[in-house]
């Protein structure tokens, strides 16, 4: 019998004011007990609302892992390693992918349906990078080295056309350069389609190879054109 329970039933055999006891009966003497215990000073240091639903909780994992260790090859040790396993897994692909917000994509065009010429999205791109909003920066800098090769006539300007699709054109006359077009091609799709985030290094890169780009002289011999000698 608990100690609350004694003290209730030491109360009913000698009443309140220690007179002598008093047989009554099984449900007079529950109804009884029922209003003692409804007393708060009995219940003073019960754990509050939060704390028996969070024992729940954590008797339910416990009896939820006592299940999975017992059917788990190798026991408690075994579900320990499998779940390491699999954290470093997701961990892995989280590294790889990145964040899972939309399925990565090459078929995104360059540009939007508003013309700008390079000084412009190499304006807009530098003010998205002094504010450090990089997607952006990455963005418009790639527009702006797909313009300038257009103005400079060694893109045709075509609507549609894809940043992979600038970047293997633009090898051709630019091979020195084919490498890093690539790159920054995969850092514009990334951003735009992939669900990345681009950082400083990455605007950094797009900006040196624009103005790479700029002091190069373009191969323009009859080979890299596919015409034949």
């Amino acid at each position: 019998m608990s100690e609350a329970g004694g003290f209730i039933t030491a109360r009913l055999l000698n009443g309140a004011s220690g007179t002598p006891p008093v047989d009554i009966g099984r449900e007079p003497a529950r109804e009884a007990a029922r209003r003692e215990l409804s007393d708060p000073a009995y219940h003073q240091n019960d754990p509050s609302l939060l704390q028996r639903g969070l024992n729940k909780f954590w008797d339910w994992v416990g009896s939820l892992f006592d299940s999975a260790s017992v059917a788990t090859p190798g026991g408690p040790l075994g579900l320990v390693v499998i779940v390491v396993a699999v954290i470093a897994l997701i961990a892995a692909l989280w590294w790889r992918l990145g964040t899972p917000q939309r399925a990565a994509t090459s078929g995104g065009t360059v540009f939007d349906d508003r013309p700008r010429s390079a000084g412009e999205h190499r304006t807009a791109a530098a003010a998205h990078a002094a504010a450090r909003r990089w997607n952006e920066a990455v963005q418009e800098q790639m527009r702006a080295i797909v313009r300038s090769l257009e103005e400079r006539a060694l893109l045709d300007p075509r609507p549609g056309r894809t940043a992979d699709e600038a970047a293997a054109e633009a090898g051709r006359p630019l091979p020195s350069h084919a490498n890093r077009l690539h790159a920054a091609a995969r850092a514009f799709d990334d951003v735009t389609y992939g669900g990345r985030t681009a950082d400083e290094p990455t605007y950094i890169r797009l900006r040196d190879l624009d103005r790479d780009l700029e002091r190069t002289k373009p191969a323009l011999s009859d080979a890299i054109h596919g015409v034949a000698p």
